[in-house]
C-alpha cells in the first residue's frame, strides 16, 4: 500500500482529520517564512496526541543539525525532512541520529543521478515541484518520469501538485513508496479541506489496490 503523508499541519483539528482519514504521516513545517509554519511548542501538543504507528515528520530548510535536533527531540519527532539545498556532507551529519527524508525540487536542471551522492545518508527521497518563490506547498507538478528514474536510488515520496484528480494516475505511473500532499488538500494555506483530505486518501488506497493486483 502506498503511504500517505499530509504535510503543512498547523492545528489539531486538521491533524485529527488526517488521522481519522487514514494518513500514515503528518508533516510539520518549521521554516518560519512558510505560510504553514508551526511553532515547535504548538507542534509538540499535536504530536503528543498522535497514535502509535503514525509518523511525525519535521520539515526543515537549510537548518543546522543543532537547531533541528533540539526541535526534533523536544517534540518527539519520528523523522526529519530536509527541504533545502543541504549538501551531502550536511545530510550526513543528521544521518546517525535521525531517519531522514531528503527533498529535491525538480526543475529543468534536475537529474535523477544527483541522488546518488545522498543515498548513503538518507532513508527516503522526496521529489517536489520547483518554484523560485517557495519551498514546498507550491502546487507545482513535474514530469513523473523523473520520479520513476529516481526509484533506482531509493524509496521515493512523490510530491508536487498532487490532487484528488491526479494522484491515482501518479501512483499507477510511478508506484512510489509514498505520496506527500499539502496545498492539494487545503481550503487555504495552513487550513485543510476535510472533503479533499478524505477523498485524496481514499483515492490513494484505491490506486494502491490496483497496482498490487
Amino acid at each position: 500500500m502506498v503511504r500517505v503523508k499530509i504535510c503543512g499541519i498547523t492545528n489539531w483539528a486538521d491533524a485529527a482529520l488526517a488521522l481519522d482519514a487514514g494518513a500514515n504521516a503528518l508533516g510539520f513545517n518549521f521554516y518560519p517564512p512558510s505560510p504553514r509554519y508551526i511553532p515547535p511548542s504548538h507542534a509538540r501538543m499535536i504530536v503528543s496526541r498522535m497514535p502509535p504507528g503514525v509518523d511525525a515528520v519535521g520539515v526543515f530548510v537549510n537548518a543546522g543539525f543543532a537547531e533541528a535536533n533540539e526541535i526534533g527531540l523536544a517534540i518527539d519527532l519520528d523523522v526529519l525532512q530536509l527541504h533545502g539545498d543541504e549538501p551531502p556532507e550536511a545530510v550526513a551529519e543528521f544521518s546517525d541520529s535521525w531517519p531522514l527524508i531528503k527533498a529535491f525540487r525538480v526543475g529543468p536542471e534536475f537529474r535523477a543521478e544527483q541522488l546518488e551522492t545522498y543515498r548513503r545518508h538518507t532513508d527516503f527521497f522526496l521529489l517536489d515541484g520547483f518554484s523560485h518563490d517557495a519551498r514546498g506547498g507550491t502546487g507545482n507538478s513535474f514530469d513523473w518520469s523523473v520520479a520513476r528514474e529516481a526509484k533506482q536510488y531509493g524509496r521515493i515520496f512523490l510530491s508536487g501538485g498532487l490532487t484528488v484528480e491526479n494522484v491515482g494516475d501518479a501512483i499507477r505511473q510511478v508506484r512510489p513508496f509514498a505520496v506527500d500532499v499539502c496545498s492539494g488538500v487545503e481550503a487555504s494555506p495552513g487550513k485543510k479541506d476535510a472533503a479533499r483530505v478524505r477523498e485524496f486518501i481514499r483515492t490513494v488506497k484505491e490506486a494502491s489496490r490496483e497496482i498490487a493486483q
